[in-house]
């Protein structure tokens, strides 16, 4: 029996699900979320130092988060002292949160491949860069269990949650006799 066009299963097909409860996020959610995760993959981390996935890498490094940068075409290269690895399934240890540095529509495919991988590799957050928002495939990721956060940059949010950041995710340049606190430990 052939599918009609409008019922096949396939990303490109799928009706369109918006999803109200990520336009926003509690700050306690985003901090919790970066204090639970230890180890992040980079999914289109780049080498090239004007790339947004490059300084936010650069960032979470000095924070102390264990960055793996994924890149298909890029495999084998270092980026800040990082091998970089064609898919997630190559990194031998735990990743916590998979970051989307990728389109919205390449974000379901990547979706798709962190659910296949996610009890193996103990995921269990998946981040889509700032403008990157595909509702499908963080309805997918949430029924398989994962935390999804859509549109944001975990950059930004741990300058912003630790004070270093106004939420724009530039420094306010306010001056203040209190001292920061991150939102990891």
């Amino acid at each position: 029996m052939e599918m009609s066009s409008s019922t096949q299963n396939t990303s490109d097909s799928l009706p369109l699900a918006y999803l109200e409860h990520h336009n926003d996020y509690p700050d306690e959610l985003l901090r919790s979320i970066l204090m639970n995760a230890r180890t992040m993959a980079f999914v289109g981390a780049s080498g090239n130092w004007k790339r947004p996935s490059f300084f936010a890498m650069k960032y979470l490094l000095k924070k102390g988060y264990k960055i793996v940068p994924i890149n298909p075409t890029r495999a084998g290269e270092v980026i800040l002292g990082q091998t970089v690895l064609k898919h997630i399934s190559e990194y031998p240890d735990k990743i916590d949160l998979v970051d989307i540095f990728r389109n919205s529509k390449d974000a379901f495919g990547i979706t798709e491949e962190v659910i296949k991988f996610k009890v193996q590799k103990h995921i269990q957050y998946l981040w889509m860069q700032l403008s990157v928002r595909n509702d499908k495939a963080a309805e997918l990721a949430e029924e398989s269990g994962l935390t999804v956060v859509m549109n944001r940059c975990p950059k930004i949010e741990f300058a912003r949650l630790s004070g270093e950041l106004g939420w724009s995710g530039i420094n306010t340049g306010l001056i203040t006799s209190k001292p920061l606190k991150a939102p990891r430990s």
